[in-house]
C-alpha cells in the first residue's frame, strides 16, 4: 500500500477519498494519509474520517508521499502542482473502478477520473486533469493538462480541449471541434463550432459572454 494524500479538504476531496476507497475495494493501492489544505484554519479538523494534516509544506516534508489535488479550479490546482514541483512529490493517478475505457487511452499523472464516466479509444488526456461523475469521451479525443470536466459532460469524437479549460455540468460538444485554451464553457451549453479565442461560453449554441 503506498501512501496517498488529498490535496483539496473540501466536497471534491471526500469524493476522491471515496473514489479511493473503491478502488481499494478491488485492489488495495493506497493508504490514504489524510488531507493536504493551505487554509490553516481546517488544520487539525476532519473531513469524514480523514484528518486534514497541513499545507504544501507539510506535505513536501513526508517522504515516499504521493499525492493527488482534489481541487476543481483549473489555475489554483495548477498553481498547487507548480508549488509542490521539485519536491520529492510523486502524482497518483486515480481512475474508479466503474470507469468503463480501452487500453489506447493514455492519462498523465495526477488525473482523477470519476465513477460512470466512459472513455473509448484513442484518447489522449494529460496531466492533473479532472473528470467528473457520468462523462462520455469519444474516439481520437485530446485533453491538455490542467482540464476540468464537470458531471455529464459529454465529448464527441475528435474534440481537442486546450489547457486550463473547464467544460460545465451537462455541456456537450459535437465532434471535430477545437476549445481554446483557459477557456470556461458553462453549464449545459452546447457546443457546435471552434472556440478559438479563451473567454466564457454559455447557451445553446454556446456563445461567448463579455
Amino acid at each position: 500500500m503506498k501512501n496517498l494524500y488529498i490535496i483539496g479538504a473540501g466536497g471534491f476531496g471526500r469524493e476522491v477519498a471515496w473514489c479511493v476507497e473503491r478502488i481499494n475495494e478491488v485492489t488495495p493501492t493506497w493508504k490514504i494519509k489524510g488531507f493536504i489544505d493551505d487554509d490553516e484554519t481546517k488544520w487539525g479538523a476532519k473531513e469524514d474520517e480523514y484528518l486534514v494534516l497541513g499545507g504544501c509544506e507539510y506535505l513536501k516534508q513526508q517522504n515516499d508521499a504521493y499525492a493527488v489535488c482534489a481541487v476543481g479550479n483549473v489555475k489554483v490546482r495548477k498553481q498547487i502542482i507548480e508549488k509542490l514541483s521539485n519536491s520529492g512529490v510523486r502524482f497518483a493517478t486515480i481512475v474508479d473502478p466503474s470507469v468503463i475505457l480501452s487500453k489506447r487511452v493514455s492519462i498523465g499523472e495526477g488525473t482523477i477520473i470519476c465513477a460512470g464516466t466512459i472513455i473509448t479509444v484513442d484518447i489522449e488526456i494529460g496531466n492533473h486533469v479532472i473528470i467528473n461523475l457520468d462523462c462520455t469521451l469519444g474516439h481520437d479525443d485530446a485533453i491538455a493538462d490542467y482540464v476540468t470536466i464537470y458531471p455529464s459532460v459529454n465529448i464527441s469524437g475528435n474534440v481537442t480541449v486546450g489547457e486550463c479549460s473547464e467544460l460545465g455540468t451537462g455541456m456537450q460538444i459535437i465532434q471535430g471541434k477545437n476549445i481554446a485554451p483557459n477557456t470556461i464553457i458553462g453549464a449545459g451549453a452546447v457546443v457546435v463550432k471552434d472556440l478559438n479565442e479563451s473567454g466564457t461560453y454559455v447557451g445553446s449554441p454556446a456563445k461567448k459572454i463579455k
